[in-house]
């Protein structure tokens, strides 16, 4: 495969952290598109103005404003399809933006330079939104757009110390894909469990193209590896009445653990996020070495609180912006915002391992079976078993 197939129109782009992942495996991002000025600036402080970026909303792009591409991605936002969101689905405010991205290759294939590749990133929970009609309707529309589908889950805990699962999709434009034969249940695996194996055996409408995965990596990075060293005096640190009050929101078994934490012979990290539970505000202690899952900080509730404890004492304060980078894999990414500015921007972006990942392992194969292999030119039918098999 010649590198100068390997071109992207990023849409969703945010700070850019997809194109990061996608250019450690050889990518090249010749498009990127997001509504978000304030990411925009994020993005143009890293990437510097290559005049790719285009900053609109989607509804409103031409498709004479993308060039010719052999992938094109979308984040598209997540608000009404997460569990903390509205559940609105696809017909919600934000992530409607899902049917702007359908309507651009829409106009690629009528131009008759339809990427061969696609890739969706978003929540879980589009999985389960709307009784998986969401989802369903998501694939149906690629499908009538000529391209056999493919799912499957990864956490970034797999290559970062932050637990963020996300559902990916590909789509490969080809006229091959798999016929379900097997009723008594899809071969499972650590990227595609049960609840997205039993969705694709139940959906035999959908075009589907599954592709063995490898084993996803074992990371022995942990918090504790990311966290930089803030001299007590530095001003991110909470002062003594906060932190008391802090640890005075959390249940019995949460402060048990932190006075633990704080009794213990070394200093340890964990990571704190406030919630509403029975209508109170309560803190909740994560201590397994892993952040929570980064998000946007709408209403303050998704700051993510650092505990650092031991030796009798213990300290408070937020992740800095340089932390957050750290758990995106993102550790070089320039940073010239606010601190605000810079959650809004982590919350909302891909990890960038899980991208190199996806794209060594499954984008970059599969790309290069296209450019160097004839097309098929009919249904092709494989069995379930076949697949197993083929995986080991």
């Amino acid at each position: 495969m010649k590198n100068q197939n390997m071109t992207v129109a990023e849409f969703f782009a945010g700070i850019g952290l997809m194109r990061i992942g996608l250019e450690k495996a050889g990518w090249r991002t010749d498009f990127a598109n997001d509504i978000d000025e304030d990411k925009w600036q994020m993005y143009r402080d890293h990437f510097g103005d290559g005049g790719e970026f285009v900053v609109e909303d989607i509804h409103k792009l031409k498709t004479n404003q993308v060039p010719d591409v052999s992938l094109a991605t979308a984040s598209f936002p997540c608000n009404d399809l997460s569990l903390a969101g509205s559940r609105h689905g696809l017909a919600g405010l934000q992530s409607s933006a899902f049917w702007g991205f359908i309507d651009i290759l829409k106009g690629m294939k009528r131009e008759r330079r339809l990427p061969p590749l696609v890739l969706l990133e978003n929540v879980t929970g589009f999985l389960s939104s709307n009784g998986g009609r969401d989802f369903e309707n998501a694939l149906l529309a690629l499908n009538d757009l000529g391209y056999a589908v493919d799912a499957f889950i990864i956490d970034a805990a797999r290559f970062v110390p932050q637990s963020r699962q996300r559902l990916f999709v590909v789509g490969t434009k080809t006229a091959e894909s798999l016929v379900l034969h097997d009723t008594h249940g899809f071969y499972e695996s650590e990227a595609r469990p049960s609840g997205l194996a039993s969705f694709i055996l139940m959906h035999p409408d959908i075009s589907w193209r599954i592709r063995p995965l490898p084993p996803l990596p074992v990371s022995s990075i942990r918090l504790e590896d990311i966290v930089d060293d803030l001299p007590l005096n530095h001003h991110a640190w909470w002062s003594g009445e906060r932190c008391d009050y802090l640890l005075n929101q959390m249940s019995p078994k949460h402060r048990a653990q932190a006075d633990a934490m704080i009794k213990g012979n070394n200093i340890s990290y964990g990571t704190v996020f406030r919630r509403v539970r029975l209508g109170k505000s309560m803190a909740e202690l994560r201590t397994d070495g892993i952040a929570g899952c980064l998000r946007t900080p709408r209403g303050g509730s998704g700051r993510q609180i650092l505990l650092a404890a031991g030796k009798g004492r213990f300290a408070v304060r937020l992740l800095t912006p340089r932390e957050c980078s750290r758990l995106m894999g993102a550790d070089d990414f320039v940073l010239n915002v606010s601190l605000n500015q810079a959650l809004f921007g982590f919350g909302d972006a891909v990890c960038v391992p899980v991208i190199e990942w996806i794209a060594r392992n499954y984008l970059n194969p599969v790309l290069e079976e296209y450019f160097e292999t004839p097309k098929p030119q009919a249904r092709k039918t494989l069995s379930l078993s076949y697949l197993r098999k083929s995986s080991r």
